[in-house]
């Protein structure tokens, strides 16, 4: 097993309570690395990729990187990868925190689970090994409850844990480690709940041993260097991913009144985050091994929306929460906030959900009757909190949510799927392609649906990096313009999608010079890779997941945008815009070799040494 491995990997069987340890040749490590692009290919190896997501025989698979748990920056992180529940096609969701440096210092690099436990139970482990331990008097509790549960058993566990949305098989539901870092995306929630998994312990105290002890730590004091020089990670400490809202409002990329509007400054300038720390901040956090600090931790001291000292909302749930439902009430967004978390829900899909809802109310589409009885007026903070509930438990129009916006608006019917804002079934994150085309592609061609961390592309597009050592890169990329974007998102995407194999903070990412993370990747695993084989793997990644989504019926027909964002707006730094699908699909499939159905060509299959799914796509 090559250095940087904990060197096993924890093959867990609900129905047998049985847990068994197996191991992954270095070849194909070096090829896959880790993360959801080893995921992939253990699924693809292993298990049929028609079952269904909730059934026993579907895993659920928890993936480390070998960077992890080496102490260089940002390598907290950790992928769960399933079947998604949400969409039916491959799902993963990446989390930092400090679950991932945990579980390999218990002596794993990733944990796959199968079956179902005939009760609720929990896994722990520690460096004793695995136990699956019965869980009856969780269920029912919140991810708060539960967590301070198992703080109090012994406060040095790591806890990954599902509240009553994954119980109830919520398919938003999510999945949280330490109440403020989640795996929201995909509904990998509910998988967990499908197999009565209540939560997942970890302690671990072995040290993972290094290739090259003298070079990972030059490396290693370069990367502390290049954060404390760096403007973007003074931004994220001070002000968290919200720093994001002002700029953003400006230039087009926060969607406003579920998509309708191209900008309201009132808004951003209330949720912004200036303003979070003028008024609710208490402090910052971090997760494991990260100099930056970029989450918050915020008090509400009175009103409505009181709320005790906690994990405070990033951009993306000020976005739903905030500017989405037309909400200018920060102290409610956070309240929001904390009730996603406990209920376990991802807070994308759910402000989503309750923003399709609220415009349907206001058009007359949904009646007062049909919503429970609910005021689903823009902006009314206790009706959207009384409908997190009803999600979170499916009752009654909560239900109707409770798969997602494009399932409730197939249920809805009449006019709702005008309204709806996805890609392969998964709602769009808060960044509107109509400011940034090439944003726009990343969507379409994102192997877990819309999504703005299968890539590079933020970064990239809208400056906040750029990484000319890696391929060729204009000084300048207009917002506005379909035109290089195809290479752009190309790129971006080989480079920022082995964030997740090596378990790599983006943010960080961002900031720390390629070949920095190169240098310290080397030393760590021995391997001496180069920057071709390294974004070789990043394809090799993507092409992976877009094969088991072929299999699954996934074609070119699924590569597009949602008719709001192709509709453009009359306001706002975005004016008039919309994205050029057939240009951007044209010119990215010659790059990527993509045939007219979508498929991977079969020499692009072989120049990565995807024979096996070669051999599946093409028999």
């Amino acid at each position: 097993m090559a250095s940087g491995y904990a060197g096993k990997f924890l093959l867990v069987n609900l129905t047998d309570k049985a847990c068994t340890d197996f191991s992954v040749d270095d070849p194909i490590l070096k090829k896959f690395i880790g993360g959801s692009c080893l995921g992939a290919k253990l699924f693809l190896d292993r298990y049929p990729v028609d079952v269904d997501p909730l059934a026993p025989e579907c895993p659920l698979m928890i993936m480390t990187g070998p960077m992890v748990g080496s102490g260089f920056p940002g390598t907290s992180r950790f992928s769960i990868c399933a079947k998604s529940p949400q969409t039916g096609i491959w799902g993963e969701s990446a989390c930092g925190g400090t679950f991932g440096p945990d579980l390999k210092r218990a002596g794993y690099d990733g944990i796959v689970i199968e079956g179902k436990a005939p009760s609720p139970v929990y896994l722990s482990i520690t460096d004793e090994g695995p136990q699956i331990i019965d869980a009856s008097e969780f269920w029912g509790k919140d991810i708060y409850e539960v967590t301070n549960i198992f703080k109090e058993m012994n406060p040095s566990f790591k806890v990954l844990a599902i509240g009553p949305a994954g119980e109830n098989l919520v398919k938003i539901a999510a999945i949280g480690n330490d109440k403020g870092h989640f795996s929201g995306r995909t509904g990998l929630g509910a998988t967990m709940g499908s197999k009565n998994l209540k939560a997942i312990v970890v302690r671990g105290s072995t040290k993972i041993e290094k290739a090259h002890d003298e070079g990972y730590r030059e490396a290693q004091k370069r990367a502390i260097q290049e954060v404390k020089d760096s403007a973007l990670a003074e931004g994220l400490h001070m002000m968290g991913s919200d720093a994001n809202m002002d700029l953003g409002m400006i230039t087009g990329d926060v969607p406003v009144k579920n998509w309708t509007v191209g900008e309201d400054f009132l808004l951003s300038s209330s949720l912004s985050g200036p303003t979070m720390r003028e008024t609710y901040l208490t402090k910052a956090h971090a997760c494991s091994n990260c100099p930056v600090a970029c989450k918050r931790i915020v008090k509400v001291d009175e009103g409505p929306f009181k709320t005790d000292e906690g994990p405070g909302p990033e951009y993306e749930t000020c976005g739903t929460f905030g500017t989405m439902l037309m909400n200018p009430d920060l102290a409610g967004v956070i309240k929001a906030n904390e009730w996603c978390n406990k209920f376990g829900m991802d807070t994308i899909s759910c402000g989503s959900a309750i923003a399709l809802a609220m415009e349907l109310y206001e058009k007359g589409t949904l009646s007062k009757d049909e919503v429970d009885g609910l005021d689903l007026s823009w902006g009314n903070m206790d009706a959207v909190m009384e409908l997190i509930r009803k999600i979170a438990y499916r009752e009654g129009f909560g239900d109707v949510l409770a798969d997602g916006s494009l399932k409730a608006a197939q249920k809805i019917g009449r006019d709702a799927m005008d309204a709806v804002v996805h890609v392969k079934g998964l709602e769009a994150p808060m960044h509107d392609p109509r400011g940034f085309h090439g944003m726009g592609l990343a969507y379409m061609m994102s192997n877990r649906g819309a999504c703005h961390l299968q890539h590079a592309v933020l970064a990239t597009e809208q400056g906040m990096a750029s990484w000319p050592q890696l391929f060729d890169m204009k000084d300048d990329y207009q917002g506005t313009t379909s035109e290089g974007k195809a290479a752009l998102v190309f790129n971006s995407e080989n480079y920022g999608i082995l964030f997740n194999s090596l378990a790599i903070c983006h943010y960080v990412a961002y900031i720390i010079k390629p070949e920095t993370i190169l240098d310290a990747f080397n030393a760590i695993t021995g391997w001496n890779l180069g920057f071709d084989e390294l974004l070789q793997a990043g394809m090799r990644d993507w092409t992976i997941k877009r094969g088991f989504n072929n299999l699954l019926g996934i074609t070119s027909k699924d590569d597009k945008l949602p008719k709001r964002i192709m509709t453009a707006h009359t306001e706002g730094g975005a004016a008039g815009s919309i994205p050029d699908e057939k240009l951007l699909l044209k010119e990215y499939y010659a790059l990527r070799g993509l045939d007219e159905r979508g498929y991977p060509l079969q020499e692009k299959l072989e120049d990565l040494g995807l024979d096996d799914l070669k051999t599946r796509l093409y028999r």
